[in-house]
């Protein structure tokens, strides 16, 4: 079990792992906390926000819908490779997932499939949107996976765990696609090598 980290402290990982960050406007108290608990924190959460045009998703990440108030991560990594902070505490972006999922990344093991949704993953994981349409055919910038691999290699580092604690929302929650176009196993490979760099 983790606390979460303090916003300064969530600043400092990423840019002690080489990431460039853009801080959005009062990031630090932005969150969903008096909707319920935040922490403890098990793992890092990946999403594609099914979006296009940065400054859009950036302000649509920030502020959420009006049937789900943001903020809806703690960052969103645009296709150049910057992760802008639009929140940091609670936030809409995980919802209800399988506990199953959750008891396997706290024991940094294989997932099983996930086949259902009890669990309250906004107060577990740190969550990153991707800007992407998530159709398969919108390409991922290599400036922008490779942000992707450090922030959350990162967060892996400061709290301890290993690439197993990174997942992604279609690993979660039943019915979920994201992130579409490159493989979360993958991508923990690629976390793996870092922390191990």
């Amino acid at each position: 079990m983790a606390p979460p980290m303090s916003a300064s402290g969530f600043l400092d990982a990423l840019r002690a792992e080489g990431v460039t960050v853009v801080e959005v406007g009062d990031w630090q108290n932005h969150n969903r906390n008096h909707k319920g608990p935040w922490g403890p924190v098990h793992g890092v959460m990946v999403h594609h926000t099914a979006t296009r045009g940065s400054a859009h998703t950036v302000e649509l990440c920030r502020q959420g819908r009006p049937a789900l108030p943001g903020p809806l991560c703690h960052g969103v990594i645009t296709k150049d490779g910057t992760v802008h902070l639009v929140g940091h505490g609670r936030a809409n972006h995980a919802g209800l997932g399988d506990d199953d999922v959750l008891r396997a990344v706290i024991a940094e093991k294989g997932l099983p499939p996930a086949n259902e949704a009890d669990t309250d993953g906004n107060r577990h994981f740190y969550g990153f949107e991707c800007e992407n349409l998530g159709d398969g055919e919108d390409p991922w910038p290599k400036a922008q996976l490779e942000a992707i691999e450090r922030a959350a290699a990162a967060l892996c580092r400061r709290h301890g765990w290993s690439e197993r604690s990174v997942i992604g929302h279609l690993e979660w929650q039943p019915g979920k696609v994201d992130p579409r176009g490159f493989g979360m196993d993958w991508l923990r490979e690629r976390v793996a090598g870092r922390l191990k760099g």
